[in-house]
C-alpha cells in the first residue's frame, strides 16, 4: 500500500507492540490516587524525566512543520529550536520553587504565589489553547503524512462519505493515543516517551543521512541554499516580513519562557521526578537532548527543497497570496516514501507515530490535570482520589473529542504552514504568562491584584492583535481594509508584537501591584527569591553538584556552537 512492503509494516507492528507491553504493564500498576495517575506517583527517574519533557515537546507538527519550514524559509525557525539554554532556565530557576511547592498544576502554583483568580484565569486559557493549538494542529500533521504515504486507503462509510487516509490516520492513533492515556495517566506517558524519544531520534537521523547522501554532502546543500542565502539565512535584516533580527531576539526568549518554564504541558514531566536532584537533572537532560532538533528536523527541509532544485524529488505546490509556492508540510512525507528503502521507511513512520503519540499523550494527560485539579477539585473539594482519577479519564476523553471536531478548522488556517501558525499565536498567548511567572519569582512586593491586571490586559490585547490579524489579511481574503492604522496593527510583525505585549504586561502588573497592598510575606514564603528561608536554600544547593554544571556547561556550548555555525553557513 502507498508504496509499504513488508519489512516496513514489521517494523511499524514491532513498534505497537513495544508500545502495547509498555502500557499493560503500567496499566497492571494500579491508578489510586490523584497523584499516582497525574504525577505518576512523583517517582521517576531524571532520565525519564528528561526524556519525557523532549517527547512530548517533539510532536508530529515539529517533524512535519519544521521540515516545511526548512524548505520554504531556511534557518528563520531554528531560534526557537535551540531554546535548550531556556530549559536550562527551567532546571536552575524555576524547578526549585515548582518542586518544593509540591503542586500538581502550574495554575495552582499561581494561586499560592498570588490568588485564586490569577489560577483560574491561567487554566481556563491553557485548556483552550491546548484544546484549539495544540491537540488539532499535532493530529492534522499525522494526517498530512498518512495522506501522502498511503494515499489509496479508504473507508466508505455511507455513499456520499468517504474517510481518507488522512482521516483514517489522524483518528486511528488519536484513538489509540488516548486509550492507553486514560488507562495508565501520566506513568504510561512518561515509560513511552522514553521509548519514543529513541524511535524520534533515530528515524530522524536517518532521513538527514540519506538526504545528504542522495544529494551530494553538506557542500552541495550550502552551494544549491546560497543563491537563496537572503530567504534561508539564519540573521534576516530587520526590513524582512517574517524574521527580522530585533524581533527574533525580543520574541524568541518571551516565547520560550512561557512554553518551557511555565506551561503545564513541560513542567508536569519535572513534578513527576523523585526527588528535587531528578527534577533538575532531568530538565537538563532534555535541554541536551532539545539541542538536535534543528539537525534532524529542520535540516532536512533544506535538504528536500535542494533535492526539489536537483530534480531528485518533486514536492507537491499549492497558491498561498495568490502565488504558487512550495508546500512544505508535505516536505517530510516526500522524503520518507522517495529516499528510504523497505524497513527504515517502516521505522521512520514509526518515529512519526512516536512524535504524534508522545504530544498527545502528555496534552491529553496535561488537560485531564488542568480540568480535575484546578476546575473540579476546587468545585468539590470532597471528592475521593478515585473519584478525581476518574474525573481526569473522562476529561481525557473530553479533550480528544474536541480536538477531532477542530481539525477541519486547522485545514483553513495553517496555510502559510503548521509551525509558523503556531509560534504566531503563541507570541500572542505567552508574554503576560511569562510576565506574571518571573516577576512572581523575583520580585516579592508583586501582588495577586497586580498579577491579575496583567494577566487580564496581556490577555485581551494579545486576542484583540490575532482577531486584527485574521481579519486584515493574516494568509487569506482580507475582511477589514481600512481605516489604515487598524489595518497596521494587524498586519503588525508578530515578533514585535510579543515584545509590546510583554511590556503591557509589565507595565499592568508592577503598576497595580505598587497602588494596592503588599502581599502576605509570610504567604509566600519559600515562594519568591526575596521570601527563601535559609533551610530552601541549604536544600536547593544540596540538589546539584559536578554532574550538573558538567551537562549545563556541555547544553550551552553546543548551542552557542550551532549560532556561531549557522549564523555564517552560506557566507
Amino acid at each position: 500500500m502507498g508504496g509499504f512492503e513488508v519489512l516496513d509494516w514489521i517494523a511499524i507492528a514491532g513498534y505497537f507492540g513495544i508500545m502495547l507491553a509498555v502500557v499493560w504493564w503500567v496499566v497492571l500498576q494500579k491508578q489510586r490516587t490523584s497523584t499516582d495517575y497525574f504525577l505518576a506517583g512523583r517517582h521517576m527517574p531524571w532520565f525519564v524525566v528528561g526524556a519525557s519533557i523532549f517527547a512530548s515537546n517533539i510532536g508530529s507538527e515539529h517533524i512535519v512543520g519544521l521540515a516545511g519550514q526548512g524548505s520554504t524559509s531556511g534557518m528563520g525557525m531554528a531560534h526557537w529550536e535551540l531554546h535548550a539554554w531556556v530549559v536550562v532556565m527551567l532546571a536552575w530557576v524555576f524547578v526549585p520553587f515548582y518542586y518544593r511547592s509540591r503542586v500538581f498544576t502550574m495554575p495552582e502554583f499561581l494561586e499560592k504565589r498570588y490568588n485564586a483568580t490569577a489560577r483560574w484565569i491561567l487554566t481556563i486559557v491553557s485548556l483552550v489553547a491546548y484544546v484549539f493549538t495544540k491537540v488539532s494542529v499535532t493530529v492534522y500533521a499525522g494526517g498530512v503524512v498518512f495522506n501522502v504515504l498511503l494515499p489509496e486507503i479508504h473507508v466508505q462509510l455511507t455513499e456520499s462519505l468517504v474517510l481518507d487516509a488522512f482521516w483514517i490516520g489522524a483518528l486511528l492513533t488519536v484513538v489509540l493515543t488516548g486509550i492507553y492515556t486514560v488507562l495508565g495517566g501520566l506513568r504510561a506517558v512518561v515509560y513511552t516517551d522514553t521509548i519514543q524519544t529513541v524511535i524520534l531520534l533515530l528515524g530522524s537521523a536517518f532521513i538527514t543521512f540519506f538526504g545528504l547522501s542522495k544529494l551530494g554532502g553538506w557542500s552541495e546543500l550550502q552551494a544549491i541554499c546560497r543563491p537563496n542565502a537572503e530567504n534561508f539565512a539564519l540573521w534576516r535584516p530587520n526590513t524582512a516580513p517574517d524574521f527580522p533580527w530585533l524581533g527574533i531576539l525580543i520574541a524568541s526568549p518571551i516565547i520560550g519562557i512561557w512554553y518551557w518554564c511555565t506551561d503545564q504541558y513541560i513542567v508536569q514531566r519535572a513534578l513527576s521526578a523523585k526527588d528535587l536532584r531528578n527534577a533538575r537533572r532531568g530538565a537538563l537532560w532534555g535541554s541536551f537532548l532539545k539541542v538536535w532538533p534543528v539537525m534532524i528536523f529542520l535540516v532536512p527541509g533544506l535538504i528536500g527543497y535542494a533535492l526539489h532544485q536537483k530534480g531528485m524529488i518533486t514536492i507537491p505546490t499549492k497558491m498561498a497570496n495568490g502565488q504558487e509556492v512550495l508546500d512544505g508540510d508535505q516536505v517530510f512525507a516526500v522524503m520518507v516514501s522517495s529516499l528510504l528503502p523497505a524497513g527504515l521507511r517502516g521505522l521512520v513512520v514509526g518515529g512519526l507515530l512516536a512524535a504524534l503519540m508522545s504530544s498527545l499523550s502528555s496534552l491529553f494527560n496535561s488537560c485531564a490535570s488542568l480540568f480535575t485539579v484546578d476546575i473540579y477539585e476546587k468545585i468539590n473539594p470532597k471528592a475521593s482520589e478515585r473519584h478525581l482519577v476518574t474525573v481526569g479519564r473522562i476529561a481525557t476523553l473530553v479533550v480528544v473529542g474536541m480536538g477531532i471536531i477542530w481539525i477541519p478548522v486547522m485545514q483553513r488556517v495553517s496555510q502559510g504552514g503548521l509551525y509558523k501558525y503556531l509560534q504566531d499565536v503563541q507570541s500572542y498567548l505567552g508574554p503576560p504568562i511569562t510576565a506574571v511567572f518571573l516577576l512572581g519569582l523575583f520580585f516579592k512586593r508583586i501582588n495577586g491584584k497586580g498579577a491579575v491586571a496583567g494577566l487580564a490586559v496581556g490577555f485581551i490585547a494579545g486576542m484583540g492583535k490575532l482577531a486584527l490579524q485574521a481579519l486584515t489579511g493574516g494568509g487569506a481574503e482580507a475582511i477589514i481594509t481600512s481605516p489604515e492604522w487598524l489595518v497596521g496593527i494587524g498586519q503588525y510583525n508578530f515578533l514585535f508584537a510579543s515584545g509590546w505585549l510583554l511590556l503591557i504586561s509589565i507595565v499592568a502588573i508592577v503598576g497595580v501591584s505598587l497602588l494596592t497592598a503588599p502581599p502576605d510575606y509570610k504567604r509566600i514564603a519559600e515562594l519568591t527569591y526575596g521570601t527563601a528561608t535559609p533551610e530552601q536554600k541549604k536544600e536547593c544547593r544540596e540538589s546539584w553538584g559536578l554532574v550538573e554544571v558538567l551537562m549545563t556547561v556541555v547544553v550551552l556550548g553546543l548551542v552557542l556552537g550551532l549560532y556561531l555555525y549557522f549564523s555564517f553557513w552560506l557566507n
